[in-house]
């Protein structure tokens, strides 16, 4: 097959869907198919090693609070002239924006089908931005607009695919899960990644990895952790990532009293430096109710530690509570409780929680999802190859 997938965030990958992204065209890829990424002109260096094609075209960042970029790919003429000469199979679009809008637009001028995965919650995004509730409503009103066009429509999870009938969607919604890769764990690189972040593992470690932005709760998590340090919990509080809200988080931290007790890593882009951090802590605290879905979750209890999630959101799903994770309500207090009655368990106890995430929660790209994602590549195909047949 020829593959082309579309997205408005990709390398150098600074959000989920980028990653996502790449995830699919490096397995599809692997598995023999011709693939194109078309993507943002962005840095990314050396591209010879890449197992897929990147087809970039200019464009200017939006705004510091959202990872898309604004598209300049009609003012592209060297972008245009590759796109023509491209013959692809399928388009599959991971944005309603600008990259999924050329895929669109591609695949109705070669007849050939489309497929959109939706994977972002846009009112929030649109809402927070502009902050006009109107606005972000007229917003969600074109995503779903955008979304009926296509010929088959995923989602990451029931979470996501309900935000997007809440849009105003009317159709069918395949649920498409993010998978995750079981790395090999290089545990001679922790006392360097202990070293470099002065993280002490003589206590126990609150990991928190993603975009340091409150839609993400961490405000939450260090409000948590203040009720923690008052009740005479020793710990660290790790958080991994860059966002709008770093100077916040670090204010919030001086407020309620647990500045030493937090380490800002910054963006990790070293993976292997990412699994030892993941390994080494206690507890991985993500209480987003933003995300659709969650890529970090997986990655924790790929490396056997547990999560903390919030009831009833697109990062719980994976998860029940007290078997391989915990889930809490979406207050200070709750994940405050939820935080101590796990510190305070038994190791084996601890041990057999972190079993048991890492044996249900990760899910591997190439295994059972890459041959549902091929399977239903392959009927699309096969449904257009006969209509124009007629």
């Amino acid at each position: 097959m020829r593959i082309g997938e579309f997205s408005d965030s990709f390398l150098p990958i600074i959000d989920g869907v980028g990653r996502v992204v790449k995830a699919y065209a490096e397995t599809l890829a692997h598995r023999g198919h011709e693939v194109y990424a078309f993507a943002p002109m962005a840095d990314m260096g050396y591209r010879g090693s890449l197992p897929y094609e990147i087809v970039d075209y200019s464009s200017v960042r939006m705004s510091k609070s959202m990872p898309w970029r604004f598209g300049l790919n009609n003012l592209d003429p060297h972008f245009a002239t590759r796109l023509h000469y491209i013959n692809l199979d399928i388009c599959h679009v991971h944005s309603p924006v600008f990259a999924g809008h050329i895929g669109l637009k591609y695949a109705r001028k070669k007849n050939i089908p489309v497929v959109a995965t939706f994977h972002s919650k846009y009112y929030d995004d649109i809402l927070k931005t502009t902050g006009s509730r109107m606005v972000a409503r007229i917003g969600a009103n074109m995503v779903a607009e955008f979304y009926q066009q296509c010929d088959e429509v995923w989602a990451v999870s029931e979470d996501s695919a309900n935000t997007l009938k809440s849009y105003g969607f009317k159709g069918d919604i395949s649920v498409m899960p993010n998978g995750t890769d079981k790395h090999i764990l290089h545990e001679e690189r922790i006392d360097e990644l202990c070293g470099k972040y002065k993280i002490n593992r003589d206590i126990p470690i609150l990991l928190f990895v993603g975009q340091i932005n409150y839609k993400k709760g961490i405000d939450k998590v260090i409000q948590a952790c203040s009720l923690l340090k008052k009740d005479g919990f020793n710990f660290q509080l790790v958080l991994a990532g860059q966002g709008p809200d770093e100077h916040n988080c670090k204010a919030l931290a001086e407020k309620v009293g647990i500045k030493e007790n937090m380490i800002m890593t910054g963006h990790l882009s070293d993976i292997q430096f990412l699994d030892c951090l993941y390994y080494i802590s206690t507890l991985f605290m993500f209480p987003s109710v933003y995300d659709t879905a969650s890529l970090v979750t997986r990655e924790s209890c790929a490396m056997h530690t547990t999560c903390l999630v919030v009831e009833n959101c697109g990062a719980s799903e994976p998860f029940k509570d007290m078997y391989n994770g915990l889930i809490c309500k979406n207050t200070v207090e709750s994940i405050y409780e939820k935080t101590k009655l796990f510190l305070n368990l038994s190791p084996e106890e601890k041990k057999t929680m972190e079993e048991n995430a890492f044996n249900t929660v990760p899910i591997q790209w190439d295994g059972p999802i890459m041959d549902t994602v091929l399977e239903k590549y392959q009927g699309l195909i096969d449904f257009y190859k006969f209509k124009n047949k007629n």
